[in-house]
This record gives C-alpha cells, structure tokens and sequence, in this order.
C-alpha cells in the first residue's frame, strides 16, 4: 500500500514519499520557510502527484520522476490550464518541483531532469495596491477615538505596518520584550522576515505610541517572551482576525476594498517612494532580497504622477473634454 509524505494526501510510492517528507522537513528547518509557504507547496506536490497518478496510471516512484518527458510536464500543466488555475499559481507549483528536484539530486536519491526543460509560464507583475495618503491618515484617525484594548490593539498594530512597512505575518510574530520602549529610547525594531532573515527598521514615536497605548490598557498578563499582539484570550493574534478588523473599519470609511493589512505595508513603500527615497532604501526597509520585487513601486509613481498630470495640466484637462 503506497504511504504519503508528511502533510500530503496523494498517491507515493514508499521511497518517494520518503523523500517528499524529507524534503519538507529540510524546507521549514533549512529553509525556514513559512507556514504559509509550506501548505503552498505540500498543495502542489500533491496536484501533481495525483494527475501522475491517472496520468501514467499507478502509483508513481523516484524511478518514475527520473523517466518523465517533457511533454509530461506539460500534460500537467494543460490539465492545470484546463481547470483554469492561474499562471502565477503555475508558476510557483513549477517552483515547488524544481526545489524537490534539486533536493533529490543533491541528495542523490533522484531527479526530474524534464523540469529543467520547461519554461516557467510568463506572469504580469501586479503593481502593488496602496492607500492614498489622506486615506491612510483617515483610517488610523478614526481609531484615536476608541478607547477599548482591543480598539488600541488594532490600531497599534496597523500604525506599526503603515509606519515600519512590516508583513503583518512578521508583526504578529513579535514578542512583547520587542515592543519599543514607551519612552521614545527604542528608535529602531530587529524583524525576522521570510525566510528567517533578519532586518533592522526605524520606529517613528507615533508608532511607539501607539504600542504604548495598546500595552498600558491590555487587561491580560503577557510574558516577556510571550506574543505583543494577543487575542481576546491571550493568544498570539490570528491574521484573520487582524483581517476582519481592516475590513470592518474600510467599510465604516468608504476605503477601497483593497485596504487590506498588506496594503498598509504597501501604502509605507509607495509614500516614501512618492516623498524622494531610493530605491536601495526602500529595499532594505521592505526586506525584499531582489531590487526587482521593490522596483514596482516605480510603477506606481509613475503612475501617479501621470495622474496628477491628468488632473492638473490644462492641455491634459482640455484633451479629457474632447
């Protein structure tokens, strides 16, 4: 009877899925690749591993990934196409089976040398999705007023992705002995980002504050090494409760339904670009590892800018009107 790796629920042959249980295992110890990122690739490993299964019909083995032709590869990703999944969906499912392939072969259990034939689908780079600046100042102003602890949570804890740039991921992940300290001494934050990497980012006071704020009216004890930012019980806050908090309060301002906690990390990005920061600056801020990922807020500059020039130049305003 075939087993399945750690975490999949699809068809494997027992050497194989040895192997994809290891793989996994070094991809969250070595790696440190997040939770998220995981359960993505477990996803794809085991869509593809279910269409082998039909595909060549029986359970696939390392031997059976070693013999795959190209155009294997591509039946899968036909059959992907088919059920409509997106390209960029594709293209991190061939990402996943290219780190395995990698992991086989330097392990010397195996490969899929058809995977390093086939060419990643070609995806448009979304231009990121931020607040305008008055929209940003109006959400956070709304919540100066509410005085519960849970209030000054969330807007502690949307004050700080607006004002250092963080994931929300990398804000919840704090703990409360990294909180800055109430008296303004804390100017700087130490977050550990993707992949484990670690990042230095100025806290502004008005951030401080608000944490401050949030601390002074917390009703619950916390541990040192406990998490800054908990739950009604005293839990490490989830994402999707930080979420519905945006959500509800987008809707009681009439924001874009693109105001999400990663819009505010975005908003902090744009708005900087838009006050004269560089490039490498923004970078380092953001803890992206290319200067390609940061560069698409060139783009949305300049997109700005063609609107402000719209909006304001008479031959431009004299065009509109036909």
């Amino acid at each position: 009877m075939a087993r399945t790796a750690q975490g999949l629920n699809a068809p494997a042959a027992p050497a194989l899925a040895e192997a994809a249980s290891e793989w996994l295992v070094w991809l969250a110890a070595e790696r440190r690749a997040s939770p998220h990122t995981l359960a993505a690739y477990r996803r794809d490993l085991e869509d593809f591993l279910r269409f082998l299964s039909d595909h060549l019909g029986g359970t696939p083995d390392l031997q059976d990934l070693g013999k795959l032709a190209v155009r294997d590869i591509r039946a899968w990703l036909a059959a992907r196409a088919g059920r409509g999944l997106e390209a960029s969906s594709t293209a991190r499912a061939l990402s996943t089976l290219r780190s395995l392939a990698k992991r086989l072969a330097r392990q010397g259990t195996g490969d899929i040398p058809a995977i390093r034939i086939v060419r990643t689908p070609k995806v448009a780079k979304s231009i990121p999705k931020a607040l305008a600046e008055d929209e940003t100042e109006s959400l956070l102003a709304a919540m100066e007023s509410e005085d519960g602890w849970i209030q000054r949570r969330d807007r502690a804890l949307f004050t700080l992705l607006y004002g250092a740039g963080l994931r929300i991921g990398e804000a919840l992940a704090l703990q409360r002995d990294e909180a800055p300290k109430a008296d303004g001494s804390d100017h700087a934050l130490k977050v550990r980002g993707k992949g484990g990497k670690e990042r230095i980012v100025p806290i502004l006071p008005a951030v401080s504050d608000a944490i401050a704020h949030y601390l002074a009216a917390l009703p619950l004890a916390i541990a040192a090494d406990g998490p800054l930012f908990v739950g009604a019980r005293g839990d490490r806050l989830a994402p999707a409760i930080a979420q519905r908090a945006l959500r509800a309060l987008r809707r009681r301002l009439n924001l874009p339904e693109t105001t999400t906690p990663h819009a505010l990390r975005h908003s902090f990005a744009t708005h900087l670009m838009a006050g004269g920061s560089d490039l490498r600056t923004i970078q380092e801020l953001l803890g992206h590892a290319s200067l390609s990922t940061t560069q698409r807020y060139t783009k949305v500059d300049a997109a700005r800018l063609r609107k402000v020039y719209a909006d304001a130049h008479p031959r431009a305003r004299k065009s509109a009107r036909g």
